[in-house]
């Protein structure tokens, strides 16, 4: 099944979406907003999915045509988002272009930062910020909804809490990072609102692409219409979904809507590119001893998409442009 939120109002417009993404529906009559939806999952899954059966049928006379462009973000604004580094192999690479080793511990000890969830950025408007000089980059990731999960949850008891998945672009503003982790207490104002992809869908849709926790899939990331990186988010995932919930839930319940990012998609095989200018950065520096490749600036364009084995674009796209804010 596939979700989408209208950019109307403060919690969007939920609607269905047919598999193709060519076509949606209202249907106030189960839920207004998709919050709403995951409140009552259990009873709102079932009516959605029936509507999702008539429209991919094409038996809804009042489906209209899907614009990603009208949607905001799946949840425009959600009550908690963590965002965890599942690929310890990009940490690594972060490490050793500053000449530092990374903890053994880093291994099976997954690192997670919660993010601001009131402000998202719509899927294709403008991400505003005030100055190029802060290091704009993007960090393309996967991540997961998440039912009410209990406290203390194992990683195979929050796998059946996972309700459905999106794509992100994690914003991170790179030259005020080292600053705040000085201090010795996290991110703040080098994470500003993160973006969805239009649609959020259930793991089903994945097929055999969404195995033990992972999607199999390359994430696509374009700049400026040149193709940046398509590394398989499934391959060299040292932490699947299910564990980065548990972790997220180690001494806290999470509540119905919470969502749980995998960090930058990253893989050894740097032949496929990076879902990050740090990543990229920091080859440079391993290699030829100094960053070539230089952050976003204002003008730039960014795209984030993932694509199933016919080539059809499976959460829609994450387009859009760098601008100053004023």
């Amino acid at each position: 099944m596939k979700l989408a939120s209208l950019n109307q109002g403060r919690d969007g417009v939920l609607v269905v979406v047919s598999r193709d993404l060519a076509r949606a529906v209202r249907v106030p009559q189960i839920a207004v907003t998709l919050q709403a939806a995951l409140d009552d999952w259990n009873a709102t899954r079932p009516k959605l999915e029936a509507v999702y059966q008539r429209l991919n049928d094409g038996l809804i006379d009042d489906a209209f045509a899907f614009d990603q462009a009208a949607c905001h973000s799946p949840l425009p604004r959600a009550y908690h988002w963590a965002d965890g580094s599942a690929y310890v192999n990009h940490v690594e690479l972060v490490r050793k272009a500053r000449g530092a080793e990374m903890p053994e511990s880093f291994w099976h000890d997954p690192l997670m930062y919660q993010g601001g969830a009131d402000t998202f950025i719509p899927p294709h408007a403008p991400i505003r910020l005030a100055d190029e000089a802060w290091g704009i980059d993007l960090e393309a990731e996967l991540a997961v909804i998440t039912d009410d999960v209990p406290m203390g949850a194992t990683p195979a008891e929050a796998a059946g809490y996972i309700r459905l998945l999106m794509l992100v672009n994690d914003v991170s503003l790179r030259n005020l990072i080292p600053g705040e982790l000085a201090k010795g207490f996290g991110f703040y104002q080098s994470k500003p609102s993160s973006s969805f992809s239009p649609v959020a869908i259930t793991p089903d849709e994945l097929g055999e692409s969404w195995k033990d926790g992972k999607v199999y899939r390359p994430l696509v990331s374009h700049i400026n219409d040149v193709l940046f990186g398509q590394p398989d988010a499934g391959v060299d995932m040292t932490f699947n979904f299910p564990t980065l919930v548990a972790h997220a839930a180690r001494t806290r319940p999470l509540g119905a809507g919470t969502i749980i990012g995998s960090g930058t998609v990253s893989n050894y095989d740097r032949s496929a590119g990076s879902s990050c200018l740090a990543e990229k950065r920091m080859l440079e520096i391993v290699e030829q001893g100094e960053a070539q490749t230089p952050f976003l600036t204002f003008g730039d364009r960014v795209r984030i998409e993932m694509f199933d084995a016919a080539g059809q674009s499976i959460f829609g796209a994450i387009d859009q442009l760098v601008e100053k804010y004023e």
